[in-house]
């Protein structure tokens, strides 16, 4: 619906101190114009911005230590700023947001309700199981919360009071109804106070409690209540002690009291001391069929039952300096906890990290020993040994040849030249020897690294984690055609290698036309037998296996070239053994990769929190008594049965009065027992 403009016109502007960071005139000063409170806000905005920022940045999706915990509170942060904080500091004048929350059944919509004298929340029964959020305001507060200022990723529902009354108003059909806020407008609401029913806490739908949880984050106030039956449940208690955590502005309400039941109002007392809420206000709204039938014919619970809660919150909006200081302590208090928040935050980031090294150490070096052990093995001779060496033992023969080697090098060139001229059938199955010996060499090394890998992550609880559903134990299916494939791609390298070296010399040409294979086969034997250039003769490995193919080389292209030709050899195998293993190895650091675990480390975020936390404290410093709060005058409704307070009888029968009772204050608050509200707005006793 739209608002008239007549409406709206005494809609107060916000803080002119951080125009720059909101809706506004266009001439607001920057902040070196503004006086000391006003830059200290804006500096103070820009801090929490950087620090927004890098939270969003954060990641935290393995499981480390406490890793479950940090990401929800890295989810609450984030919620903090944008649902609370941020609003908040930028719009310093909107109206005190008071959310009433509570357990399932607990009666916090006919609270509401009562204390407004309509229906603008369905209660009980009648509610469906998922709904929007409603919040009240007063019609001149409006434009406060149809915008985006407080709680962005809610879809607006405007009604009106028909509507309420009528039915839950279902929000668009492509926005489901927990992540949507009802608005709806009241006169009975002081002008400066907004009241929002919230889902239940513990409902059982999680799209709810997850909503509830949000919505108190962004309160200013919480209304809490809860029952006779169900106040020492443990879920309120979670959320309350996150609130006395972070110095949240808390009110109580102990619904449903049977008379003659006070003992249940001090054990929550005791509760609320125990757990850091002892100073927080505490309301007894007696149960409703006490008051006689009729009571609730109308949906409302009695006056004199609400008038303790009404005329407090009446007593809060028409006071600006009051709304003005429970604001500040609840807005210091969410800058304390997020500062705190952000450091454990970037100590789970650093967690982050050192876990994602650790992994992606195990798979480096895990890899990293299975290239040494294919390089070890293709370099001892050890692959000169069963089928590859019978059949070159076949290739060269072991007669003439091996006489010519030994009766010097002007019998080895006559020897080559015959051995070439005699084109020797048997190369390609030397070939397929070394093919296979290198392909289970290359397998048998992989296999192991994938094994290695595997019990390391598993024995980590952020790669357990990362494991599961995964075939990581093993290689890869494809892998045996992937190592046939490259060996044979280096057999072909190794043709070239013989086939360029050649080129160079004209005297070796006619012997390379009958032999590249024959050279080649050689080349492949002498490569598995030396290391950095030592024969297989010298580290006696496959003796005169070796020797010949040595001399078969040297014969052709000279000691020099046959070193140099080995070396290359030796280093394309190890390239093209490494591309196989990196392979294997980024089955694992995929699983890493595709979490962005390599975010920034915690150090930004940490960093960002000192400067909040720099900039708070000068803020603070600077804030004037009753800074924040709007000077107008009262203006706006009375919520229902404000001026109407209960007060005990000697029978133990609460009786209802109109006007404060003996011995209480115009606001309220019982003389006998003073409580945090006159300490917190400075209301002094009577005769003081």
């Amino acid at each position: 619906m739209t608002e008239p403009d007549d409406v709206l016109a005494g809609e107060p502007e916000p803080h002119p101190a951080v125009g720059r960071h909101a809706a506004g005139p266009p001439d607001v000063a920057g902040p070196g114009d503004l006086p000391g409170p006003g830059a200290a806000i804006v500096a103070l905005i820009d801090a929490l911005d950087t620090l927004r920022a890098r939270l969003g940045a954060l990641r935290l999706p393995l499981e480390t230590p406490g890793a479950a915990v940090a990401r929800a509170d890295l989810a609450r942060a984030v919620d903090q700023l944008d649902d609370y904080l941020l609003p908040r500091l930028r719009a310093e004048r909107a109206p005190l947001l008071v959310v009433v929350g509570g357990s399932t059944g607990a009666g916090k919509s006919t609270l509401v309700n009562s204390l407004l004298g309509e229906q603008v929340s369905a209660p009980g029964v009648l509610r469906p199981t998922t709904r929007a959020a409603v919040l009240v305001h007063h019609p001149l507060d409006a434009r406060w919360f149809t915008t985006d200022r407080v709680l962005p990723g809610l879809a607006r529902v405007t009604t009106d009071r028909s509507d309420a009354q009528r039915a839950e108003v279902r929000p668009p059909a492509d926005t489901p109804p927990s992540r949507s806020l009802r608005l709806v407008k009241s006169d009975a609401l002081p002008q400066g106070l907004a009241l929002l029913d919230a889902p239940d806490i513990d409902s059982v739908e999680t799209a709810n409690r997850e909503l509830a949880a949000q919505l108190l984050g962004a309160a200013d106030l919480w209304l809490f209540v809860t029952t006779a039956a169900r106040y020492a449940d443990a879920v309120p208690w979670d959320l309350l002690v996150q609130a006395a955590a972070r110095k949240a502005q808390v009110a109580m309400v102990l619904d449903r009291v049977d008379p003659g039941s006070e003992s249940v109002a001090d054990d929550l007392r005791r509760l609320m001391a125990e757990h850091g809420l002892g100073d927080a206000q505490l309301f007894v709204v007696p149960e409703a069929a006490d008051a006689g039938p009729g009571a609730l014919e109308e949906g409302y619970l009695p006056e004199e039952a609400v008038g303790e809660i009404a005329t407090w919150l009446t007593g809060l909006g028409g006071d600006p300096e009051a709304r003005a200081r429970v604001i500040a302590a609840t807005r210091d208090g969410v800058v304390d906890d997020l500062v705190r928040r952000a450091v454990h935050l970037a100590d789970a980031a650093d967690a982050q990290r050192a876990a994602d090294a650790r992994l992606r150490d195990a798979v480096r070096r895990h890899h990293a020993d299975a290239l040494a052990q294919v390089d070890a093995a293709t370099s001892d001779g050890a692959l000169l040994r069963g089928e590859v060496l019978a059949r070159w033992q076949d290739f060269v023969g072991t007669g003439e040849f091996f006489r010519s080697v030994e009766a010097g090098v002007g019998r080895v060139r006559d020897a080559v030249v015959g051995f070439f001229r005699g084109t020797p059938r048997q190369a390609p199955q030397v070939e397929q020897a070394i093919a296979h010996g290198l392909e289970s060499v290359v397998l048998d090394a992989a296999e192991q690294a994938a094994e290695r890998t595997y019990e390391a992550w598993r024995g980590d609880a952020a790669g357990a984690a990362l494991l599961q559903g995964l075939e990581l134990s093993r290689t890869s299916g494809g892998l045996r055609a992937q190592v046939g494939e490259e060996i044979r791609g280096w057999q072909s390298d190794v043709l070239e290698l013989v086939r360029e070296q050649g080129a160079e010399k004209r005297g070796t040409a006619r012997a390379l036309s009958l032999g590249v294979n024959a050279l080649g086969v050689s080349l492949m034997v002498l490569v598995f037998a030396s290391t950095a250039g030592l024969t297989g003769a010298e580290i006696g490995i496959a003796g005169g296996t070796a020797v010949v193919a040595q001399k078969l080389l040297e014969a052709v292209f000279g000691d020099e070239a046959v070193r140099r030709l080995s070396l290359e050899a030796k280093k394309r195998l190890n390239a093209r053994v490494q591309s196989v293993l990196d392979g294997q190895a980024a089955r694992y650091t995929a699983q890493l990769d595709a979490l962005g675990t390599q975010a920034p480390a915690g150090d930004g975020v940490r960093e960002a929190a000192r400067a909040v936390e720099g900039a708070a404290r000068s803020e603070r410093s600077v804030r004037p008594v009753g800074a924040g709060g709007s000077t107008r005058a009262f203006s706006g409704g009375m919520l229902r049965g404000a001026g109407t307070l209960r007060r005990p009888t000697t029978d133990g029968v609460p009786r209802a009065e109109p006007g404060p009772a003996e011995g209480e204050t115009e606001v309220g608050t019982p003389e006998r027992r003073p409580g945090f509200w006159r300490r917190f707005f400075g209301w002094k006793d009577p005769g003081s």
